[in-house]
């Protein structure tokens, strides 16, 4: 018996639209879909629109294959807006003239860009930050634009300010009318550190202002504030806040809200019984609700109200994790409430450019909610413990702390999440569903997992508690677990280094079109670049492989606070010879440089602008210097002590030994950085036993020692060896090419040997017994890195190629920042005081 079908209009074609056709589809069959779109394109992904500019087009930001609408029967109609609807007679009518019946009607006609009324916003070189067509015009103009300016420093605000990096236009200012950045979502403090942050990736957020008027002839030159301030601009994006698309529902009498959009109730449902709203259209409550999530819940309520299902929708949570330029930001549960209502822990690390904040119940039993800047890997268990009323530890401030929650003891973490908790709230996916999908046969993984549910698969916040729930329940399954680098590889670190190896691979995209997917991310790009240089030790600038380093590797210099530069040139053992600490005094007077010496013997140079860094290391290489590497993940220093040549107490001769190590392994990368130091006897003046490895003097020859560290978490080296000769020691070293192939991703020595089954015994058993037949291997490769050993910044000043891109703003490639300042401290400069704001 034929039932004859109902039919739904969907009035939009986002996210949320899609998200509800596929809704809709999963429930019942018996609905006709017909959709009418206003963009020439179907559905793309929205919450990740600034990797468009990454790409060389929207393929990758569909949400479903092309052939997806006429495979369900979906009738869509592209760049055919609805212009009329008779709510009477149950018609709509498109912009081509196609006439439809309709027996429901759901609007998903999501927002637009709120466009301020200032003068001269009708400008060229003014735009939107809204579409593909948005982004479009943007990449087209912007070849012709030196500075940037975005008005607006909330969510949207900083993606378009993003994106202006993304396109190199590297003078840029974020506008803001509040007070702070993302006043939404962080507070002052969050705010503060969030800004400088920013500022070292070359933005300035101008605070608490109030554009006046766009200035320029036909096109824009700048912008006019309301304290008489002024910036020049040649580009603008306007990021200033959205506005329901309800002017369809005006017309046909729909409620609406006195701020805009389509009233709707606890099932979806307008003032019309038969047409819906959802997305940043509908208004619930009061409130529009302008995240993808939420966006989300409202498309299965209504999928589920027409097919005569009994949900509601009852507000939803608005925590929200996003890495803006690189950094994280996040916020949960209620960021804002504060005493006498809560009790308030907070951390800030002004040198790492970290702050968090928790929000504790006045009883000190409940996690109220937090703020999370600079580093957030524990975002989504903190939400869990906000959203699943669970219990916090006596001392809260612990969760601050806490580095892997599947590393917290049974009946806590993971263990104590409820089975009903929601792990992505994107596509309502919880703790059971995931550990359900993970008992599955060929589910193994957070890929699979994404394939079988859908988790990860919006916005990709819960990722990384998808990933240790993954973790945790194979483990309790007894499964074998594969630890995979990203999405875009399938193969753990190690594998991966024996691939590249094999395969004899040497630039990113090699690497990434024979044993990867997609267009990489930030994860796999710097560890790909970190084992491409591990391997071949070639320069990390060349072959295409410099778009995939990290930003300090891109410029062979740290960036610091402030924007400028750091220079540390290599001094082996420490020992240096009078005519190079003049040409150190010269070099750093001539570009007015902040000097140092470093715990590592060496003399850094602060403050240093791009511009100059080829001219600088040009005068330092011919005075015999080479690159100290301070910014890679690589050797850094073997320190020393005097030793026997001039100490009463030395041994042995610690400073041509550390001279000697320090020569032998100098830019060999690896996944973290790693320092060694050489001491001439046991008083131990050179502090070799805090070190990667260490080596100090005995009587009958070295003892070596390993796998310690200093820093945030100090812990000593293991001794490895004893009394043995400096041939045998440098032998030993070769530990250091088992830590290269087999440590994971930015792992000291010290953690990777914690991690190690048998730790110092297995080790000692493997290098100096050779257990496992490797250490004839290990020292042909190592002195293969050795033989290909070259001084980058050598090879970057006498390349024009890799020189033309030490310059602050391309267009303009001899003018410096003019933005940077500095205070001064003790007869030197030093970068401005970090809550300092910059203003025009």
């Amino acid at each position: 018996m034929n039932i004859l079908k109902k039919t739904v209009v969907v009035i939009g074609n986002g996210m949320v639209g899609n998200k509800f056709c596929e809704k809709l589809l999963a429930k019942s069959n018996q609905f006709n879909l017909i959709i009418f779109n206003e963009e020439p394109i179907r559905a793309y992904d929205r919450v990740h629109l600034t990797d468009y500019f990454k790409n060389t087009g929207s393929n990758d930001l569909y949400l479903s294959d092309s052939d997806w609408y006429s495979a369900n029967n979906i009738d869509l109609h592209l760049n055919d807006p609805i212009i009329a609807i008779d709510t009477v007679q149950k018609l709509v009518q498109s912009m081509q003239g196609v006439r439809i019946s309709y027996d429901f009607m759901v609007f998903a006609t999501g927002s637009a860009a709120f466009v301020p009324p200032i003068p001269g916003i009708d400008k060229e070189g003014v735009f939107l930050y809204r579409t593909i067509d948005d982004l479009d015009r943007i990449k087209e103009y912007a070849p012709r634009a030196r500075k940037g300016a975005v008005i607006g420093g909330g969510l949207l605000g900083l993606e378009a300010a993003k994106a202006l990096v993304d396109l190199q236009i590297q003078e840029t200012a974020v506008v803001e009318f509040a007070a702070r950045l993302m006043p939404r979502q962080i507070d002052d403090s969050a705010s503060a550190t969030l800004q400088n942050k920013l500022r070292t990736l070359g933005l300035r957020c101008l605070l608490h202002k109030s554009t006046t008027q766009i200035v320029g002839d036909d096109k824009i030159t700048g912008l006019k504030f309301a304290d008489e301030t002024s910036i020049d601009a040649d580009i603008l994006i306007v990021s200033a806040g959205i506005k329901p698309r309800d002017e369809l529902a005006k017309e046909i009498g729909l409620a609406t809200g006195a701020r805009g959009g389509i009233v709707v109730d606890k099932n979806m449902r307008t003032s019309d019984p038969n047409i819906f709203a959802v997305g940043e259209c509908a208004l619930y409550k009061e409130m529009i609700y302008g995240l993808v999530a939420p966006g989300y819940e409202m498309a299965e309520i209504a999928a589920s109200t027409i097919v005569g299902e009994h949900k509601t929708f009852s507000g939803f949570d608005m925590s929200t994790k996003l890495k803006l330029m690189g950094v994280d930001v996040a916020s949960f549960g209620d960021p804002f409430i504060c005493e006498p209502d809560a009790r308030t822990i907070h951390i800030e690390d002004k040198n790492k450019g970290i702050y968090k904040r928790l929000n504790i119940s006045a009883d000190g039993k409940k996690l109220l909610g937090g703020i999370l800047v600079g580093e957030a890997s524990n975002y989504n268990m903190l939400l869990q413990t906000v959203n699943n009323n669970m219990p916090i530890p006596e001392h809260p401030e612990l969760l601050l702390f806490h580095e892997k929650i599947s590393n917290q003891p049974a009946g806590t973490g993971l263990d104590a999440l409820p089975d009903t908790a929601l792990i992505c709230s994107c596509e309502g996916i919880t703790k059971t569903q995931i550990c359900d999908a993970l008992a599955q046969p060929g589910c193994e993984n957070v890929e699979d997992v994404k394939k079988c549910t859908k988790a990860g698969s919006g916005c990709g916040g819960c990722i990384p508690m998808v990933k240790d729930l993954v973790t945790h329940t194979m483990k309790q399954q007894g499964k074998y677990i594969r630890n995979t680098i990203c999405e875009h590889f399938d193969y753990s670190r190690q594998e991966l280094f024996d691939l590249i190896k094999i395969h004899e691979l040497h630039h990113y995209d090699e690497v990434l079109d024979d044993l990867g997917k997609g267009h990489g991310c930030e994860v796999c790009k710097p560890l790909v670049s970190s084992l491409l240089a591990s391997i071949w030790n070639e320069m990390i600038l060349d072959k295409g492989n410099d778009v995939a380093q990290d930003s300090n590797d891109r410029f062979l210099a740290n960036i610091q606070r402030g924007g400028t530069y750091s220079v540390v040139p290599r001094i082996p053992g420490g020992e240096i010879r009078p005519e190079k600490l003049v040409v150190i005094g010269e070099v750093a007077k001539k570009y007015n440089l902040y000097t140092k010496i470093t715990g590592g013997q060496r003399i850094d140079m602060f403050g240093a602008h791009v511009n100059d860094l080829p001219f600088i290391w040009e005068e330092l290489i011919a005075a015999g210097f080479e690159s100290g590497h301070a910014y890679g993940k690589a050797l850094r220093t073997v320190k020393s002590c005097v030793g026997s040549t001039w100490c009463r107490f030395g041994l042995h001769d610690s400073v041509s030994f550390a001279i000697k190590i320090e020569e032998r392994y100098r830019g060999v990368r690896a996944p973290h950085k790693f320092k060694s130091a050489v001491s001439g006897c046991i008083r131990e003046c050179a502090e070799a036993q805090s070190k990667d490895f260490g080596i100090i003097a005995t009587e009958k020859g070295w003892n070596l020692y390993v796998c310690g560290n200093g820093g945030s978490k100090p812990q000593h080296a293991l001794l490895l060896a004893s009394d043995i000769d400096s041939d045998t020691c440098i032998q030993y070293l070769g530990f250091l090419m088992f830590y290269i192939r087999t440590a994971d991703p930015l792992t000291r020595t010290a953690t990777w040997l914690n991690k190690m089954d048998g730790g110092i015994d297995y080790l000692r058993n493997v290098v100096v017994n050779d257990s496992l037949g490797m250490a004839e291997t290990w020292e042909r490769e190592m002195q293969a890195l050795v033989n290909a050993y070259q001084c980058e910044w050598k090879v970057a000043v006498n390349d024009p190629n890799i020189r033309k891109r030490f310059v602050h703003f391309v267009n303009a490639p001899d003018q410096k920042d003019d933005t940077v300042k500095f205070d001064e401290m003790r007869g030197q400069k030093k970068a401005a005081d970090w809550n300092t704001v910059i203003t025009p």
